[in-house]
């Protein structure tokens, strides 16, 4: 794709975000640019309204993906609704977490939160035993959560795409859950859809005051993007050892929205390699508006 090529694609992407339809095949033959260098194994960068891939790495290559399992979580979730339904937070989620070492939101066995607030516990700080409260309270029973997972995946053309765990874990083997960038992108796009959804992975601190249900909580962003980069919206990170460094990312300058993906980006020592691909993805995207 020529720098005019790429230009045009961005610009017709004028129209509101995620106006594409889903699921998104996939990037055009030779229709990719180049783009900056990024060590990253996979990755797709796309204007969100036309869906027209501006940059590619081994697009359609499975791999593990990590915490962006959430994304799909997530979006189980808000399809099904009911989410002022309170949820108790057990002492099986917090075991949960402390056993293999997960990420953790910090939630207090006997709390009890909606699944709004869960959600956001889940996708700021990551936390596998919102995810874990979740899926059961969904389901109902993780297996069953976990079957809802990959039917959405399903409908939505993720045909590339199998889910084990309902947060990234590695579990049963790191490679058990695995995407490709393309069917991730498509995932985004269909969660970013959600205003919920958009609100809570834009946010980069987020505040639950004490009530006569619950202790209180700060949450903070794991998206260094968020407040970081001018125009940033979302959506959620991804570490696993086999995963790597991941993100999956959206952001909006000059009335232009980009989507993209990095998967398990270098150096793996630098927790902060797949924030600065996608900076520099972005940035070479958005320079030719």
């Amino acid at each position: 794709m020529t720098v005019l090529v790429l230009a045009a694609a961005l610009a017709t992407g004028l129209a509101p975000a995620l106006a594409r339809p889903l699921p998104y095949p996939g990037s055009l033959p030779g229709a990719a640019a180049p783009g900056p260098a990024v060590s990253v194994l996979g990755g797709e960068l796309a204007a969100s309204t036309t869906g027209a891939p501006l940059w590619t790495q081994d697009l359609n290559v499975r791999r593990p993906m990590g915490s962006i399992t959430k994304v799909m979580t997530a979006l189980v979730v808000l399809q099904a609704g009911e989410l002022n339904r309170k949820i108790e937070v057990t002492k099986a989620a917090v075991r949960y977490v402390d056993r293999d070492g997960a990420s953790s939101a910090g939630l207090m066995p006997g709390d009890v939160l909606t699944a709004r607030q869960l959600l956001a516990a889940m996708l700021i700080p990551s936390g596998c035993d919102a995810a874990y409260l979740l899926a059961t309270a969904y389901g109902p029973g993780r297996p069953a959560f976990i079957a809802k997972m990959n039917a959405t995946a399903a409908k939505l053309g993720m045909t590339s795409t199998h889910f084990t765990s309902f947060d990234g874990m590695p579990y049963p083997t790191e490679h058990s859950t695995y995407s490709t960038p393309a069917d991730l992108v498509t995932l985004g796009a269909a969660a970013m859809k959600f205003p919920l959804f958009r609100a809570i992975v834009g946010r980069r601190l987020y505040r639950l005051p004490v009530t006569a249900s619950h202790h209180r909580y700060v949450w903070r962003q794991t998206n260094q993007l968020i407040g970081s980069y001018r125009g940033a919206l979302g959506i959620k990170t991804g570490d696993t050892k086999a995963a790597g460094n991941c993100l999956l990312f959206e952001a909006r300058r000059h009335g232009i929205t980009i989507i993209g993906v990095v998967l398990h980006a270098s150096p793996t020592s630098n927790p902060g390699s797949a924030i600065v691909a996608a900076r520099r993805l972005l940035n070479w995207a958005f320079s030719y508006n």
